[in-house]
C-alpha cells in the first residue's frame, strides 16, 4: 500500500509537473506575440490619404508647428501637384516660423508649382508669422482669418551661455580651433563684439532675402515692406489692409477659391496626407519639446516669431 502510495504520489507529481511547463511555456509564447505586435505598433507609422467627394479636387498639404525641416512639406506638395486629378493645392499653415532655409526650400516648391500653372492658396490658422509668412507668399492667393497672428518679418538667432553653470559643476571646456570665428557662437562663452557685429551682417543678408520676396510677391515697394518688418506681429484683418494678404476666410473659403481658380464647378473634393504618428515618434517629439533639445535643434538663423 506505502508502495502503491509512493507510486500514485510520484505519478502525480510528474502530471502537475508537465501541467504547469505547459502553461509557462503557453504564457512564455503569448507574451512573446504581445511583444511582437506592441513593437510593431511602437514603430508603425507612415502616410494614408483622406479623400473627400468624387472627381477633380483640391489638395490640402498643411504647416503645423515650428519649421524645422522642409521634407516632409517639399514632399507632399511635388506628390500632389503631379496629380492630373489634384487642380489646385491649398497649404494650410499654422506656424511660428522656424527654420530660414527650410522655410525658403518650402517656398521655393510653392513657387514652382504655382508658375507650372497650378494654383497654390495659402490658408492661414491661428499664427503664420514670420517663415510661416514666407512660405504664404509665394502662393498665388493669400487667404488669413482676421484674428490670424501674421507678419513678424524678420530674422532672429538666439545663442546660449552655460559658461557659468559649467564651471558651478566643476566642467572646463577646451576649444581648438583654426579661424577667429570657428566657434563663433559657442555656449561656453559670451560673444565678442567683433562677432555680434559678424552675426548681424549675416543676419541683414538674409533679412534682405525675406524682404526681397514678400516686395515682389506681394507686388509691394521694398520701403513698405522694410516700414512693416522690423518684427511687428499682424491680424489678419490688419495685413489685409496693408496688403500682406489678399482676403480674408476661413480654410473653407480657401479651399472654394482654389477650387476656382483651378476650374473646379460647385464644391470641390479635397484630398490630404493624413500620418499615422507610432508611439516612438509621440516619445522623440516630446522630448524634443524640453528647453535643452529645443535648443540644441534650433537652426542657426530663423525666420520665426520668438514669444517672450
Amino acid at each position: 500500500m506505502h508502495c502503491a502510495i509512493i507510486g500514485y504520489e510520484v505519478h502525480m507529481s510528474v502530471s502537475r509537473g508537465t501541467r504547469w511547463a505547459i502553461v509557462i511555456i503557453g504564457i512564455l509564447l503569448v507574451i512573446g506575440l504581445l511583444m511582437t505586435l506592441l513593437f510593431f505598433a511602437l514603430i508603425r507609422g507612415g502616410e494614408t490619404e483622406e479623400i473627400t467627394g468624387y472627381g477633380d479636387r483640391v489638395a490640402i498639404v498643411e504647416v503645423q508647428g515650428t519649421i524645422l525641416s522642409s521634407e516632409n512639406v517639399v514632399r507632399q506638395l511635388k506628390k500632389f501637384a503631379k496629380q492630373s486629378s489634384v487642380r489646385a493645392l491649398v497649404l494650410r499653415v499654422d506656424s511660428p516660423g522656424g527654420s530660414a532655409a527650410a522655410s525658403q526650400e518650402i517656398y521655393e516648391e510653392v513657387k514652382r508649382i504655382r508658375n507650372s500653372g497650378k494654383p497654390v492658396v495659402a490658408s492661414m490658422g491661428s499664427m503664420a508669422a514670420s517663415g510661416g509668412y514666407y512660405i504664404s507668399v509665394a502662393a498665388t492667393k493669400i487667404v488669413a482669418n482676421p484674428a490670424t497672428v501674421t507678419g513678424s518679418i524678420g530674422v532672429i538667432s538666439q545663442f546660449i551661455n552655460v559658461a557659468d553653470l559649467l564651471k558651478k559643476v566643476g566642467i572646463q571646456e577646451t576649444t581648438v580651433k583654426t579661424g577667429k570665428f570657428k566657434d563663433a557662437g559657442s555656449p561656453f562663452r559670451s560673444l565678442t563684439e567683433e562677432e555680434k557685429l559678424y552675426f548681424q551682417e549675416l543676419m541683414i543678408n538674409v533679412y534682405d532675402q525675406f524682404v526681397d520676396a514678400v516686395a515682389s510677391e506681394r507686388n509691394l515697394p521694398i520701403d513698405t515692406v522694410r516700414k512693416y518688418g522690423d518684427g511687428r506681429l499682424f491680424s489678419g484683418a490688419q495685413a489685409k489692409r496693408i496688403g500682406l494678404v489678399d482676403t480674408l476666410g476661413s480654410l473653407e473659403d480657401a479651399i472654394r477659391l482654389a477650387g476656382k481658380l483651378g476650374g473646379i464647378r460647385g464644391e470641390p473634393a479635397t484630398v490630404r496626407e493624413l500620418k499615422r504618428v507610432s508611439f516612438v515618434e509621440r516619445f522623440f517629439d516630446s522630448a524634443k519639446q524640453s528647453v535643452l533639445g529645443n535648443r540644441l535643434e534650433e537652426p542657426l538663423l530663423e525666420y520665426k516669431f520668438a514669444a517672450p
